[in-house]
């Protein structure tokens, strides 16, 4: 399936922007190291293993343009962290479905995701292992000092879709058009 015909039937919304335009900062890895979410240190995709913030925010910056796409999920409440990691899932599978998309359509990008990587059940980091599937792996848009906030506002997507919803975003970045 195409990237584009993707997007469309299962992210929520999406838009295309210049990636020069997207503010990258060092600063917003600092959510990462927080640690809020327990997966720093815990995930090969997560700070401190997924490298350097600025050498991430330079591949990021060679990339001319970005789909910027959301997925939305309703969820209980504010509290209803199955309901929030159920979602995670969803949208990690679309970031898989857009990566095999563009690796057959030929198309050399760049995948950042929301929060820990998902690509396994269980991070091999946990046990010292390599990574088990470097072609799954995502890392977050944070993890890349990318701006989520003004990510959001730069492509037109709402950054809150609602009482009892969940959303993520994501970033396809790459060069030229696609189709």
């Amino acid at each position: 399936m195409r990237i584009i015909t993707l997007l469309k039937k299962h992210a929520k919304a999406y838009a295309s922007v210049n990636t020069g335009e997207i503010r990258f900062d060092p600063a917003f890895r600092a959510a990462c190291e927080s640690n809020a979410c327990g997966f720093y240190g815990a995930c090969w995709m997560c700070p401190p293993d997924v490298g350097e913030v600025n050498a991430l925010i330079a591949q990021a910056k060679s990339y001319d343009h970005a789909l910027v796409f959301q997925t939305v999920q309703e969820i209980a409440d504010s509290f209803d962290i199955e309901g929030m990691n159920e979602a995670s899932k969803t949208h990690n599978r679309l970031i898989f479905q857009l990566r095999r998309a563009a690796k057959r359509q030929g198309i050399d990008c760049l995948l950042l995701g929301a929060g820990a990587c998902g690509g396994c059940k269980t991070c091999a980091r946990k046990s010292g292992e390599p990574c088990v599937h470097p072609d799954r792996a995502v890392v977050p848009l944070e993890a890349a000092g990318v701006d989520v906030y003004h990510l959001a506002k730069l492509s037109g997507l709402p950054y809150i879709n609602g009482k009892n919803t969940v959303t993520y975003f994501g970033a396809l970045l790459f060069h030229g058009a696609i189709e």
